[in-house]
C-alpha cells in the first residue's frame, strides 16, 4: 500500500493508512543459524515429548548442553506454531442428581500405619479398544501403592469392580474417603459402600491436600503418555505406562526438583544434604 515513488511523502502515506511510520522502514530479521538449531532440536524434542512446555524443553536442551532460557523457548515455539498438550481449565463437572457426601476426616487424628479409613482414593482409566483399565491408587499410607485393577466398559464399572477387589483383598474400613468425581457420586458406586456400612467421605474446598501429590503423577501419566497412544491390549497398556515410569524417574527434568529426575536426586541426596 505504502508507495515510495509517490509524490506524497511517506510520512504522510503512513498517516492517510493509520499505520506506525516506524512500520514502513522495518526490515525483517533472519533467523540466526543458532536459533534454527536450537528450533530443528525443539522440533525433535516435540515430536518425541509433544507434553513438554518451555520449561521442560528448557532443561531437557540444558541436560544435552544447550544453555537457553526458557523465554527464548517460548518465542521460538510460538515462532514454530508449537505448543505443548496440557490440561485446560474447567474440564471435570460433577453429574446432576449425584448426592455429593460431607468430608470426615478434617482434624481426624492418624495414629497408625494402617487408619480405620480408606485412604484418599484416586484413580485414573486409560481407554483402549472398547474397554477400561482402572488404576486406582491411595496415598493415606507413607507410600502410594496400587489397590486393584480391572477392564470394564464404563468407567463406573471399572470402579466398582476395583473398590470390590479392595474389599476383598484389605477388609472394610470405617470410612472410605474419595473426590467428586461422578464414578464415585454415583449410585452405583455408593451402594457397595452402603452395603457394607461403611461411611462416605468426600474431599471439598480445603481438602485438595488429600490428593495433591497422586493426581499430579496421574496428570502426568494421562497427558504425558495414555492421551498419546491407543493401546490396542491391556499388556500393551501395561508396557507404555511401565516405559513412561522410567521416563519420569529417570529422565523427565521436575521443576520441583530443580531441573533434575527423581533418580538423579535419589542417587546425589548425600550431597545435597552436605551442600
Amino acid at each position: 500500500m505504502i508507495d515510495r515513488s509517490h509524490a506524497l511523502p511517506l510520512a504522510r502515506q503512513a498517516q492517510q493508512l493509520e499505520i506506525s511510520r516506524g512500520s514502513i522502514y522495518y526490515l525483517p530479521r533472519l533467523v540466526s543459524q543458532a536459533d534454527l538449531a536450537i528450533m530443528r532440536r525443539i522440533d525433535e524434542l516435540h515430536l518425541l515429548y509433544p507434553f513438554a512446555g518451555s520449561r521442560m524443553l528448557r532443561d531437557l536442551l540444558r541436560q544435552e548442553g544447550v544453555g537457553v532460557g526458557r523465554r527464548h523457548i517460548a518465542t521460538l515455539m510460538k515462532r514454530m506454531g508449537l505448543e505443548a498438550i496440557y490440561r485446560r481449565p474447567n474440564t471435570s463437572k460433577p453429574a446432576p442428581g449425584h448426592k455429593v457426601y460431607p468430608y470426615l476426616l478434617r482434624k481426624l487424628a492418624v495414629t497408625r500405619p494402617i487408619p480405620k479409613c480408606g485412604r484418599p482414593t484416586s484413580r485414573t482409566c486409560p481407554w483402549r479398544a472398547a474397554s477400561f483399565i482402572s488404576l486406582p491408587s491411595s496415598t493415606g499410607s507413607p507410600g502410594a501403592c496400587w489397590r486393584g485393577g480391572c477392564r470394564s466398559r464404563s468407567i463406573p464399572g471399572c470402579c466398582i469392580e476395583a473398590l470390590e477387589e479392595a474389599l476383598a483383598r484389605y477388609g472394610r474400613p470405617a470410612i472410605f474417603n474419595s473426590d467428586q468425581g461422578s464414578q464415585f457420586t454415583s449410585s452405583a458406586f455408593t451402594a457397595v459402600l452402603h452395603r457394607e456400612k461403611i461411611a462416605i467421605s468426600m474431599d471439598g474446598k480445603g481438602c485438595w491436600r488429600d490428593n495433591v501429590f497422586v493426581e499430579r503423577l496421574w496428570r502426568s501419566v494421562k497427558y504425558e503418555e495414555v492421551y498419546l497412544h491407543a493401546y490396542a491390549s491391556v499388556p500393551e497398556a501395561r508396557a507404555g505406562i511401565g516405559r513412561y515410569i522410567a521416563f519420569y524417574n529417570a529422565v523427565r527434568p521436575h521443576s520441583a526438583l530443580g531441573a533434575r529426575t527423581p533418580d538423579q536426586l535419589y542417587f546425589d541426596q548425600p550431597l545435597l544434604a552436605a551442600a
